[in-house]
């Protein structure tokens, strides 16, 4: 009879195993985003896409993990190289993503069985009071009994298993998968955040030292002036007027001198955080900036939406919001649940594992939701608004991974152009100092004339290390807005997610 009754729940059991593979909810389509056909700065055809910001065909060289070597400069390379194993706001991400990672490996625990072992040994002596009250009311009384003292030996083996007959586990772990993904997109987000953070400072720092440079070969060159102007004066051909004003532009330009320290240690100290190392223990030695901005390929805007983590971790938050929509809509249906106990059962330990000792149970439960007062229908109504979000912040960061784009490219033609006029104009204040100076030692002129000179070109030489520190600093902005060489195809799959190892 037993035997007839565990095939009865097996039969049972059967087809609702076969109903598993049933999944609700909707089929995911990832949100469509307009994207169009070239880039506005740099149209095919045009002089910019000669200049090196061009969109890259096929055999072009791309951007690859390691962007910053495209500047060529150890130093700025040794500094990348710290930032991916001592950085710890990327390490706090590299964390987000392992906890993430977990929770898909705890979600697909769910589509196997539980099975739990519950040994027990139990020794129990009745109340002797109890005992003499049944022995007075009865003449006949068991060997355990008469003592009060019973031993129970049980080795209980159970097992649970949830069919996941309408997709609601699969949907979870579906919905873990994407969130895992969307933390690895982010953490390779905040990794090229970084990277670009640390070329960005290290670019302004060479920029402050390139003004070191030229405010010291300026003092020299006023501290001269200076001494030729009071030797004028000396022997009465010059005015203590001159000196005043020389005296005056000196040391206003060694206070400017001294004054670009504040901001080259901070450049330095920012530096020193992002690599993960102490600022008081880490420097970088003097050396102006001499790199020139790279030809940078750019890609074609359709190849946008895959090179950008940032776009990435978007698009995967709307799968995982389509997929607790169905884990909500499966909540409509019933949940059926497969039990089995079995295991050995005895008074004495002899005889704990022996055949008559056996013992089984076997069966579904089913469980359905008969009334919730609209609960689950405005669950669903949640989860379908929280998709329509993120479809639009999806769309949202397409908008803005276009706009970056375009501002760093607009950035760096108008640089580009920018810094030709701005060497003319070096060259030129360079040529009307040296006329002004060869006047003043004729005595033709006056100091001022002079002054001004030196003031112009001053002005026009720190105006062009602004513009070739921004034309870098763009670059990199520009590189950051292209994804680094990141490519969606990076993101680990739903099989690596749940590999043994990390």
């Amino acid at each position: 009879m037993t035997i007839r009754r565990l095939k009865r729940t097996i039969c049972f059991a059967l087809p609702l195993c076969l109903l598993a593979g049933c999944v609700v909810g909707p089929k995911y389509h990832a949100p469509i985003a307009e994207t169009p056909a070239a880039y506005k700065e740099i149209p095919v055809g045009s002089a910019q896409a000669e200049q090196g910001w061009k969109v890259a065909q096929p055999k072009d060289a791309a951007l690859h993990g390691k962007w910053w070597e495209i500047f060529n400069d150890p130093q700025l390379n040794a500094l990348e190289e710290k930032v991916n194993v001592s950085n710890q706001t990327i390490a706090a991400a590299a964390s987000n993503f392992l906890a993430a990672r977990a929770l898909v490996k705890e979600a697909r625990s769910q589509l196997f069985p539980t099975v739990t072992a519950n040994p027990a040994l139990t020794v129990q002596k009745s109340s002797a009071n109890l005992a003499a009250g049944k022995s007075a009311g009865s003449s006949s009384s068991t060997s355990g009994s008469s003592t009060g003292v019973t031993s129970d030996y049980t080795l209980p083996f159970d097992a649970t298993w949830q069919p996941d007959l309408f997709g609601r586990i699969r949907n979870t772990v579906r919905s873990a998968a994407y969130g895992a993904q969307a933390n690895a997109a982010d953490l390779e987000n905040t990794r090229l955040t970084i990277q670009a953070e640390v070329a960005s400072e290290y670019f302004q720092l060479r920029g402050q030292d390139a003004l070191k440079k030229i405010l010291d070969s300026t003092v020299l060159a006023l501290r001269q002036s200076l001494d030729l102007t009071k030797t004028l004066y000396e022997t009465g051909m010059g005015t203590d007027e001159a000196v005043s004003q020389a005296e005056t532009v000196l040391e206003s330009t060694l206070a400017q001198d001294a004054g670009l320290g504040i901001q080259r240690a901070q450049f330095e100290h920012a530096i020193a955080m992002l690599t993960g190392q102490p600022a008081s223990t880490f420097s970088i030695a003097v050396a102006p900036l001499d790199t020139i901005p790279p030809k940078i390929p750019s890609g074609l805007p359709s190849e946008l939406l895959e090179r950008r983590p940032d776009i990435a971790a978007a698009e995967r938050l709307v799968a995982q919001a389509n997929a607790q929509i169905g884990i909500a809509r499966a909540a409509y249906f019933p949940t059926v649940t497969l039990s089995a106990a079995a295991g050995l059962e005895s008074t004495t330990i002899g005889n704990w594992f022996t055949w008559p000792s056996r013992f089984f149970s076997a069966g579904p439960a089913a469980a359905e939701v008969l009334f919730d007062a609209g609960l689950r229908r405005a669950t669903n109504a949640q989860f379908k608004a929280q998709y329509d979000g993120t479809v639009a912040n999806y769309r949202q960061s397409v908008l803005t991974a276009f706009q970056q784009v375009e501002d760093n490219l607009a950035s760096l033609r108008i640089l580009s152009e920018e810094i030709t006029h701005q060497v003319a104009a070096v060259k030129a204040a360079e040529q009307s100092l040296e006329l002004a100076t060869s006047r003043y030692d004729l005595g033709l002129d006056p100091y001022l004339n002079l002054l001004t000179a030196q003031t112009s070109l001053l002005a026009n030489q720190e105006t062009e290390v602004s513009i070739r520190t921004q034309q870098m600093t763009a670059s990199v902005a520009l590189i950051e807005a292209l994804g680094g060489g990141w490519h969606a195809s990076q993101l680990p799959s739903s099989t690596q997610l749940v590999a043994t190892q990390p």
